[in-house]
């Protein structure tokens, strides 16, 4: 698929890549928090991670979303191949309800328990920084991706409209991870619209009422309708504790056991 006569896979790249080199710059030059671990081997552990991700994603579901997106169009399937819109609005749509999907299934990762066996590799980083936003086990990527698939050929997504959510979707995910913080005066507009670096640091608290909490990615909408908005953490932000209780050691920098914390036998917490 081409837009603007450039490759959709290649433009996606480059708009993500430009997001994370953002965010990472701003993070190198005014760093909200101190980090609690060295920053390098965090790195490789997390980036390491995003390239198994990646590897296997492709794989094991070639195409993906806009490759189904495209097949669903072809072959008539799903809601807006059914119902006539005017292709704006199936493309609001698709940002919207995709949005929502992914809301419930992160949800569903903090309470399903072998979902959780897998969401938690990302939750035991002990710092919280852009790298943090790539930092999935690929098991959890690869069910993450079917179940994406699904919801596209389930809507009958557009095409136009799957790669925006993907776009959008990614760079949030790299700003509401960073390092950074907003002014006060900028906190609360923009986190009205969208899910902010202070309202996702919730999220990574240690607290687990404040963890399983402000799961939302791109909107904080879904979040205040759905009752698990928290506005503040307990803790002071700059120097709240991330990770789990469980893990607060030198183990979650390391690749290979964030790869088998799936299977290993859990802690009290």
């Amino acid at each position: 698929m081409d837009i603007f006569g450039i490759d959709a896979a290649l433009l996606s790249f480059v708009i993500i890549a430009a997001a994370f080199l953002l965010f990472a710059g701003l993070e190198l030059l005014v760093p909200f928090r101190r980090l609690s671990q060295p920053k390098l081997q965090r790195w490789l552990t997390n980036l390491g991670l995003f390239a198994i991700d990646t590897l296997a994603v492709r794989l094991l579901v070639p195409g993906a979303m806009i490759g189904m997106a495209v097949l669903a169009g072809e072959r008539g399937w799903g809601l807006f191949n059914l119902v006539a819109l005017p292709a704006w609005l199936a493309i609001l749509l698709t940002v919207l309800l995709l949005d929502l999907a992914l809301f419930l299934q992160h949800w569903a990762t903090h309470f399903v328990p072998v979902l959780w066996r897998m969401h938690r590799v990302h939750h035991v980083d002990r710092d919280f920084d852009v790298t943090t936003a790539a930092r999935f086990h690929p098991f959890e990527i690869v069910l993450s991706m079917l179940y994406k698939v699904a919801v596209v050929a389930a809507l009958g997504a557009p095409v136009w409209g799957v790669f925006l959510f993907e776009v959008l979707f990614t760079c949030a995910t790299l700003f509401n991870h960073s390092n950074t913080h907003l002014p006060r005066w900028l906190e609360r507009p923009v986190r009205a619209a969208i899910v902010t670096p202070d309202m996702h640091r919730i999220h990574h608290s240690v607290r687990m009422p404040e963890t399983n909490s402000n799961y939302g990615t791109l909107l904080s909408l879904w979040d205040r309708l759905f009752g698990t908005y928290v506005p503040q953490a307990q803790d002071q932000q700059d120097t709240m504790t991330i990770g789990l209780n469980q893990w607060q050691d030198d183990n979650p920098r390391r690749l290979g056991w964030s790869l088998s914390l799936p299977f290993l036998p859990n802690r009290p917490g």
